[in-house]
């Protein structure tokens, strides 16, 4: 009744080019090995990593060289009554590794983003410590800032390795859940035509057993056994005869009974042999080889991006020249380092302080005090020479724009704190006079003397001090009021003035001499273009701006995407290769102080560094203090990147855009229609538009919400529907 088993070629291996259906959108594999859209790394080109020698033509070798019995021994049970159930099992094997891969994955994927993050904004914090005024400056400063650059790009790396072991995990577990519902149904397929032709088995084998024993009775009234199978009926004990003749129709019954149950098991038994266990059994194979496949698969690209992970990491530690490139390769962490030279940043240091070397004193004299001094004849000045000096003091007062403040001879080079100090005075005095006192700093008591009222009568600068005052290096010119901002030249804070225009005239020694002493001397500082923020532009909302500025697109936002759009649209990594700290923080303060005046058409208005201009761009939208796409729409993004239907999510999204504030819904078309320009040279600037969904999901979403790690490629989910779809979403003019 058992029928043999059909041959079938042994379970060829799938490893290579294996790209399983999964339910969810998938990661194609491209003709490197490596996934498209995962990050761009720079030695794509580089060989791979050494391999022991012969270890992969061992592999193939032990793939090929298998034993035909073994396989055969293989058939006999798949093709045995044990097979679907041993299939069942072995296939749910498969589902509980592949979901223990996929929870390894995202376990993984989180603690790479956590120490990333927590690795760049350690870089950001030291970086901010290096401004302070008492750390240390000069070559140490600037090579520590690449240092923490250094780390910060480590921290990218990291944040990309981490977001797509992520995208692993959930491809995987998608792939998990569509095989266990395939289990499901040949389980119960299976199991259901295996559990028939065993019921109609054992059905036949109690036939039998009726039928044997029927045939036993009738055996033994034969051989006159008068005792075996005596039946008593309604009138008295049945005869022999009649016996006999009984047994023999229960006989013919049982034996058309157990040949048609028979017959109906080898019928469904044929049947489960030659299409029902073969079909199951086929399908099953298909399915594990399909799930280990895909396993082995995404555990290859696991190794591949920890080796591209490693190498990226390599390449920023320790530049080296790429194959084919005649580019000279960045300086490592260790040449940086060691460039730091000590002995000329202490150099610098202490010539900083020069200016404030004081003037060089007259040696000191021992001078008895006259009270006890021997009495002598003391010379008198001769009354001519106090006429004259009272006479040119009284003209001096009278011909100058004196305001009560009284200037010595003055060294060449002058403070800034005094620039509007009388230059011109003829009047010689010497450095230490005790008559002075009257014109000397401190508080003064009582009125001041006649002749120093007289110029505040005669003080044109009381008229229109704004309109005639002399305009010294770096006084500020004052506009109109209402005048629009973005035509003036760049504000800059006037040096501090008393009333009328007064100013304190220094002496070469350092004291004030000022007849208004209510107050401290002109403070002296750094010049006016490191003054506070005039029109802040960072941290400012994007509906502020426009209600300040009038513009709908804040003039930062115009400015960096024109230079980026100049010349950077063929700079490989643009968006993703952070720029110089430093300049970026510089370009900000010129932003804040007066956007206006900034034109970055010229590369010289941002040192020919565009990443550091790409990187100020991200900056400003991270630092709005609601963000691009809102908070308030932030859920609403977010279950529309959900949908996979793509024509319905790009719908959701495009309505979403609609219902954005004009401020941001301008800004937002602005900045999409850019980055569609930068993608059109991503065979140049290698971004394709999963590499700039990845940068700039957090600068126009902000930060994920909670630990739901889902949400970081939700978010970049939002931005690639937006770039796939921007000529649909927005009209480009």
């Amino acid at each position: 009744m058992a029928a043999n088993p059909p041959s079938i070629p042994p379970m060829a291996s799938t490893d290579s080019g294996f790209n399983p259906d999964f339910s969810t959108p998938t990661t194609n594999i491209n003709s490197n090995g490596f996934a498209d859209g995962a990050p761009v790394s720079p030695i794509d080109s580089a060989p791979p990593a050494p391999i022991a020698p012969g270890s992969t033509e061992k592999q193939h070798q032990h793939r090929e060289a298998q034993d035909p019995n073994i396989q055969q021994k293989v058939q006999e049970v798949l093709y045995s009554d044990i097979g679907v159930s041993t299939l069942l099992n072995r296939l749910k094997a498969s589902i509980a590794s592949a979901r223990d891969f996929a929870a390894f994955l995202k376990r993984r994927g989180a603690i790479e983003e956590e120490h990333a993050n927590s690795l760049k904004k350690l870089s950001r914090l030291t970086i901010d410590g290096l401004t302070k005024a008492e750390a240390r400056h000069e070559t140490y400063s600037h090579q520590f800032e690449l240092v923490l650059n250094a780390n910060e790009r480590l921290g990218e790396n990291g944040t990309q390795f981490g977001l797509t072991l992520h995208a692993m995990h959930e491809n995987l577990l998608a792939l998990a859940n569509k095989m266990e519902g395939h289990r499901k149904d040949w389980k119960h397929q299976g199991l259901a035509a295996e559990k028939k032709v065993q019921d109609a088995e054992a059905l036949a084998e109690k036939a039998k057993a009726k039928y044997n024993q029927l045939a036993e009775d009738l055996d033994k009234v034969k051989t006159g056994d008068t005792g075996a199978g005596r039946k008593f009926g309604l009138k008295g004990p049945k005869s022999a005869a009649q016996h006999e003749e009984d047994l023999q129709r229960k006989l013919k019954l049982a034996d058309d009974d157990y040949l048609s149950k028979v017959q109906i098991a080898s019928a469904n038994r044929k049947e489960l042999v030659a299409t029902q266990r073969p079909h199951a059994i086929t399908s099953m194979l298909e399915i594990i080889k399909e799930i280990d496949a895909a396993v082995t698969m995404e555990m290859q690209k696991y190794a591949s991006f920890n080796e591209k992970l490693v190498v990226n990491n390599g390449q920023v530690v320790s530049p080296q020249v790429l194959k084919g490139s005649t580019a000279q390769p960045a300086p490592s962490i260790n040449q940086l380092v060691y460039q730091i030279n000590n002995e000329r940043d202490f150099d610098d240091y202490i010539l900083k302080h020069a200016s404030k070397v004081p003037s060089v004193r007259s040696e000191m004299q021992y001078v008895k005090h006259p009270t006890l001094a021997p009495s002598q004849p003391q010379p008198t000045p001769p009354p001519a020479n106090t006429t004259s000096l009272h006479t040119q003091h009284t003209q001096h007062t009278q011909h100058t724009q004196p305001p009560p403040s009284f200037s010595l001879p003055q060294p060449s080079q002058q403070s800034p704190s005094s620039p509007m100090g009388y230059q011109g005075s003829s009047l010689p005095e010497p450095v230490q006079q005790p008559n002075y006192q009257s014109y000397n700093s401190g508080p003064s008591h009582g009125p001041p003397p006649p002749q120093q009222q007289d110029p505040y009568k005669q003080d044109p600068y009381k008229q229109d001090p704004y309109k005639q005052l002399p305009q010294y290096p770096g006084a500020r010119s004052y506009s109109p009021v209402n005048q629009n901002p973005y035509s003036q030249p760049p504000p800059q804070p006037e040096y501090p003035r008393g009333p009328a225009g007064q100013v304190g005239a220094q002496q070469s020694t350092g004291v004030m001499y000022n007849s208004n002493n209510t107050g401290p001397p002109p403070p002296t500082g750094p010049p006016a273009s490191s003054g506070p923020a005039m029109n802040p532009v960072f941290g400012v909302t994007l509906e502020d701006l426009f209600n300040r500025d009038g513009s709908p697109v804040p003039l930062v936002v115009y400015q960096c995407i024109q230079a980026v759009d100049m010349y950077g649209l063929e700079v490989e990594g643009i968006y993703r290769i952070p720029g110089t700290s430093s300049h970026i923080q510089e370009m900000k303060a010129m932003f804040d102080r007066d956007a206006s005046s900034i034109d970055f058409r010229n590369p010289e208005a941002f040192r020919h560094d565009v990443n550091s201009v790409a990187g100020l761009l991200k900056q400003f939208f991270r630092e709005l203090p609601d963000p691009l796409l809102t908070k308030e729409l932030y859920n609403e993004f977010i279950d529309a990147a959900r949908i996979e239907d793509e024509t319905m999510r790009r719908d959701s999204t495009h309505a979403l855009i609609n219902a954005l504030p004009d401020p941001n819904y301008a800004t937002l078309r602005a900045l999409v229609l850019h980055l569609y320009r930068v993608k059109q040279s991503s065979d140049i600037n290698r971004m394709s538009t999963a590499n700039l969904g990845i940068c700039w999901a957090p600068s126009v979403m902000g930060p994920h919400k909670g630990a739901n790690m889902a949400d970081a490629s939700l978010q970049a989910r939002v931005v690639l529907t937006i770039l796939d779809n921007v000529l649909q979403i927005f009209d480009e003019d």
